[in-house]
């Protein structure tokens, strides 16, 4: 499977097929391939470098005239001038002589028009090799699918028919050139035994005539039943020393490192004939990578190593096998010294002709045997067969693989899931802000309520920023999600109420501008007042007057009863007509040093008138970490409710809530969830509309109405 993916087999395909050269004919929506029966021409370039890439458009008149323009090599500037020829002309060029030729498919009288592309071999290999599948088709791993992708159907069909032959012709190949190795070896052998057996017949002749020996068999007769074992077993023992003697030389020759061993050599003993079937393909496999490379080349270097240590193998497989042949042969002469001991009466002639004609045997039955084994050599190379059969044809799919257009449309809706889902989970991620009730459930405070976010009556503001105007969302007889919100806020307030005889006075604080404090002052207030309990909503942030806005921001106010203008402080106070136990005391003028009045004791003084007016005080506090008001109002106070915003405050501050609450910095201290939202998450979280502090930070007002039009009373 891996061999038939090899570049150099490729390589030979897109040269045999040309396919480094590609032409194109204008189609409907993109250019088309122009292959086999579409082709009507062929360029053939003289002298064109093949890693080269080249572009050129080809026009062809009906009447043969050849016009070749555009031309565009690799690493020059485009030529926009015209080269004119006829077909099968050799038209010269700045890029070499190219012949237009016309193929089957050529009509005379047809115009054709082309654009011509060559692109480098190596860059085609790469293109078809990758887009080559080759796979099992079965579990047994004995049937491969070759799959070719590609625009056109007969060029597909044709890679892999031509992939195919160019396999086996190369394994052929391969076969051949270790029969030809053993037919060279079994050759020389047969050359050196025919002089040696010549010389063994020559001094036969020369001693029957000096001897007058007439007949050697009548000299052999006298012996030949008694030793006739023994001679069988000496003829079979030395062919085989001999051949494994040829074979050690063979291997321990310099000349012969780089050769293949000779196979079928006849050798019994082992698996040499296996050792010897390894080392040849492997040696097959160096050589032809060598021929692609150098002996630099660490892959070749690998094989020589293995080669080596294999022809080790071998050369010791050999000696063990020559001193076991030797140790048998003489066994058998010791048998045939004892039969020849019995013929001490023959002549001395008899026993000197006896042992050359033992000679001449041994040589001609090794002559006898490598003509055999040359003869089955040459029968196994005229008979090989290819190791591989064709089980179907090349055919192309009826039905083009790409572009896919069920998939197309799964990772459309894929992705089209993917983007919201991963923009939520990256907003989610990244968002640093309290999103709801889950994020607070471990502060050790208490949690007084959770108010939803209030989006209604939203305006926009400079620079296009969105703000929220003021508004009263709490109202009577309602029973939407925030006046339920609010109405259970107050009930908690009322199971936590400290005095019986005298308002409990609560401030209402943030760590920062923009939580909703007055937001939530005044409709705590109202709702508390819609019970029937006079509540009073003291504007404590006398620096912005937040609270203050919801009654349009009287000039008379806390500051002035503190800097004692108003003698009265119920002169100050701002009563609402429609709801007689609400009541706002709003701050009056901007004093320049509120700190200092909220620390007089005529602040001290109109906190303890009040308390006895009222059921409950809420005082709205600047944020803790602009000023120290909060804190000088938190002496005054019988309860702290710490107001946190969704989406606004940091998760990472929330362990700084629970400092305060350890620290016991400010009085009965609980919190208060604003601005939660669950249509966003399983958490809730609202969006975070960043007002400035200067600005306002509450939600806006519109007492009546849910308009802009506030009641004073």
């Amino acid at each position: 499977m891996t061999n038939l993916k090899a570049i150099d087999l490729m390589e030979e395909v897109v040269k045999r097929l040309g396919l480094d050269v590609n032409y194109y004919k204008a189609g409907r929506f993109r250019d088309e391939i122009a292959y086999g029966f579409d082709l009507p021409v062929k360029l053939t370039m003289a002298n064109f470098p093949s890693e080269n890439s080249l572009s050129l458009t080809l026009e062809v008149s009906g009447d043969g005239k050849v016009a070749i323009s555009k031309l565009n090599a690799s690493g020059t500037a485009q030529d926009n001038k015209k080269y004119t020829g006829n077909i099968n002309d050799s038209i010269t060029t700045p890029v070499g002589k190219i012949v237009v030729s016309p193929t089957i498919a050529y009509q005379e009288g047809v115009p054709i028009n082309l654009d011509v592309r060559k692109e480098p071999i190596s860059a085609a290999v790469g293109s078809y090799n990758g887009r080559l599948g080759v796979s099992m088709a079965n579990d047994k791993g004995r049937v491969i699918k070759l799959t070719m992708s590609d625009r056109s159907i007969q060029r597909a069909d044709e890679i892999l028919a031509t992939l195919i032959n160019v396999y086996n012709e190369n394994w052929i190949r391969d076969r051949n050139q270790i029969a030809v190795s053993t037919s060279n070896f079994i050759n020389d052998r047969l050359g050196v035994i025919e002089g040696e057996l010549g010389n063994v017949d020559s001094d036969i002749s020369s001693y029957k005539s000096a001897n007058l020996i007439p007949d050697v068999d009548v000299a052999a007769s006298m012996y030949m039943s008694q030793s006739q074992q023994n001679q069988a077993a000496m003829l079979e023992v030395n062919n085989q020393l001999q051949m494994a003697r040829y074979i050690r030389s063979y291997l321990t020759a310099d000349g012969n490192r780089d050769q293949l061993l000779p196979a079928n050599t006849g050798l019994q003993g082992g698996n040499v004939q296996s050792l010897i079937g390894e080392y040849n393909d492997k040696m097959l496999q160096r050589n032809s990578l060598l021929a692609k490379s150098s002996l630099e080349n660490p892959l070749v270097q690998q094989l020589d190593e293995q080669l080596s240590a294999q022809r080790q193998a071998i050369i010791r497989f050999i000696d063990n096998e020559i001193v076991a042949l030797n140790t048998q042969l003489k066994g058998i002469r010791g048998s045939e010294a004892a039969t020849v001991s019995k013929l001490a009466s023959n002549p001395t002639q008899a026993r000197n002709l006896l042992s050359v004609e033992r000679q001449q045997k041994v040589k001609e039955s090794l002559y006898l045997f490598l003509l055999q084994k040359r003869e089955e050599n040459e029968l196994s190379q005229a008979f090989t067969a290819y190791n591989t059969r064709i089980v179907n044809r090349p055919h192309g799919a009826g039905v083009p693989p790409t572009p896919n257009r069920r998939n197309i449309l799964s990772m459309a809706f894929l992705i089209g899931l993917a983007i919201p889902f991963g923009f939520m989970y990256i907003k989610e991620t990244l968002n640093t802000k309290v999103r709801g009730r889950k994020d607070v459930e471990d502060l050790q405070a208490p949690f007084l309520g959770e108010i939803p976010l209030y989006e209604g009556n939203r305006e926009k503001g400079k620079f296009g920023r969105e703000t929220y105007i003021k508004a009263i969302v709490v109202k009577s007889g309602r029973r939407d999600v925030i006046n339920e919100a609010f109405r259970v806020l107050r009930t908690n307030l009322e199971f936590m109420k400290i005095h019986k005889d005298e308002a409990d006075v609560i401030a209402l604080t943030s760590f920062n501008p923009g939580s909703g404090k007055s937001f939530l002052t005044m409709n705590l207030a109202v709702a508390i007042a819609l019970n029937n309990q006079k509540v009073l909503v003291i504007d404590g942030d006398m620096r912005h007057g937040s609270s203050s806005a919801y009654i349009d921001s009287p000039e008379t106010g806390l500051s002035d009863v503190l800097t004692n203008k108003v003698a009265n402080v119920s002169d100050a106070i701002v009563r609402d007509k429609e709801l007689p136990m609400l009541a706002v005391l709003p701050i009056g003028t901007v004093p320049p040093n509120p700190t200092e009045l909220l620390k007089t004791k005529r602040f001290t003084d109109v906190m303890g008138e009040l308390r006895k007016q009222y059921d409950y005080i809420l005082v709205d506090c600047p944020p803790i970490e602009v000023v120290a008001d909060a804190q000088i109002i938190d002496k005054h106070a019988d309860r702290t409710i710490f107001v946190l915003r969704a989406g606004f405050l940091e998760r990472s501050m929330l362990p700084q809530v629970d400092k305060l609450y350890n620290e016991e910095k400010y009085k009965n201290m609980c919190i208060i969830l604003n601005g939660t939202s669950n249509a966003h998450g399983r958490y809730g979280y609202s969006h975070s509309y960043k007002y400035g502090y200067g600005y306002g930070y509450g939600y806006g007002y519109n007492y009546g109405n849910d308009k802009s039009n506030s009641k004073k009373g």
